[in-house]
């Protein structure tokens, strides 16, 4: 007699559908805030606190070389402990890490600190996708899925704006504790709210998910990761240096793209989540998204296009990745959707960690403007990858 290895899903939906896409949304906010707060504050760090330029890139390696490696095993984790106790561990040591990066003085600290983050970054999309499949009916899924994934930009926009602000008032150590903070709070607010992990079996494979769609939406992921995480990382750096902005207005450059990549992911994971194939949407996401690197280059000259084109980055890049874990909500087994979820994230999260240290060789070889033409190359075979589809 086969027993049913399924988490239980009526109840959950029922008693805790209306909340999820908020605090879902607030933990992958949190869980990749280190990463836009060291982009936002990028200026900062380096005339007051003394790190380097290429020390920005390689807190970008530290924390997401971290996390593409636990990604490979993060998903059986979660598929074996369960979303809510990954959920809560992670906000926590992502708490942990902002707070190490707060105090840090030196460097090698500086990229410890981040490498620790990069554990709550590998758990975050196999629990929160194993949250949707668990606490939300199917046809809210892509729709869900499109906010919690927005939460990266959410986070994107809070670094950018209030965050910078506050470090341009206290100071960019106060900024990052009080990021710090309201990880915590979420924390606390996911153990409350969320219901307590089914006793499970051991998951069996999946019989519907082939393992090519999952390698390549793997490599997509992973130039993706490369192209996104180089705007992140280098876009204020590269108003305040090339553009001359101040600090401030620069940081407000990470702002924008915060915001329309909210209204991105929300926007283009809704359309695909009504889709059959919801992947169909990359191949003229990553279009747009080199049409907006390439501004970034042009913007060398024409100062105001770079507006035009952080917006750009925001509203194609980023959903780009919001859609891909549409396509893995849409089609992966309740039982491993951490697996698949963690597979696909090792991808995007080694592109994160590969793309900034390039970008920065690229600039201090040849410019800003033949970086950005990388970028722009990166999303093109982004497209590539996508476009013949099985």
């Amino acid at each position: 007699m086969m027993t049913d290895v399924r988490e239980p899903e009526t109840p959950a939906r029922a008693a805790h559908g209306g909340w999820a896409p908020v605090l879902l949304t607030a933990a992958m906010s949190v869980s990749m805030l280190q990463l836009f707060l060291i982009g936002a504050l990028g200026p900062r760090l380096v005339t007051e606190a003394g790190f380097s330029r290429t020390a920005l890139g390689l807190t970008t390696t530290a924390g997401f070389g971290v996390a593409a490696l636990l990604s490979l095993t993060a998903g059986r984790w979660v598929d074996r402990l369960g979303a809510r106790r990954c959920l809560v561990a992670l906000l926590v040591l992502a708490a942990a890490a902002l707070a190490l990066i707060g105090s840090a003085t030196a460097t090698a600290v500086l990229l410890a600190a981040v490498a620790l983050g990069g554990l709550p970054q590998a758990l975050a999309n196999p629990a929160t996708n194993k949250i949707i499949i668990a606490a939300v009916e199917p046809a809210r899924r892509g729709a869900v899925t499109g906010w919690k994934q927005s939460g990266v930009q959410l986070g994107a926009f809070a670094a950018g704006l209030p965050l910078a602000a506050l470090a341009g008032w206290t100071g960019w150590r106060a900024a990052v504790w009080t990021a710090a903070g309201c990880a915590l709070l979420v924390a606390v607010c996911a153990w409350w709210l969320l219901p307590p992990d089914p006793v499970r079996l051991p998951a069996r494979s999946p019989s519907g998910q082939p393992a090519v769609r999952v390698g390549r939406l793997s490599m997509f992921s992973l130039l993706l990761g490369s192209g996104i995480a180089s705007v992140n990382t280098y876009l204020a750096l590269f108003g305040s240096q090339r553009l001359e902005l101040d600090p401030v207005v620069a940081a407000w450059l990470v702002a924008v793209l915060g915001v329309t990549g909210i209204a991105g992911r929300v926007g283009w994971s809704r359309r695909a989540g009504r889709l059959d194939r919801p992947a169909v949407l990359l191949a003229p996401l990553m279009a747009g998204a080199c049409a907006a690197a390439l501004l970034l280059g042009v913007s060398g000259r024409v100062g105001p296009l770079v507006w035009v084109a952080a917006a750009g980055v925001g509203a194609f890049a980023a959903a780009g990745n919001a859609v891909s874990m549409v396509t893995v909500v849409r089609g992966a087994d309740a039982r491993t959707a951490g697996r698949a979820s963690a597979l696909v994230s090792a991808g995007f999260f080694g592109g994160f960690a590969l793309g900034p240290p390039a970008f920065s060789v690229v600039v201090d070889a040849a410019g800003y403007t033949s970086a950005w033409l990388v970028v722009a190359a990166e999303f093109a075979l982004a497209a590539l990858i996508v476009v013949r589809r099985r």
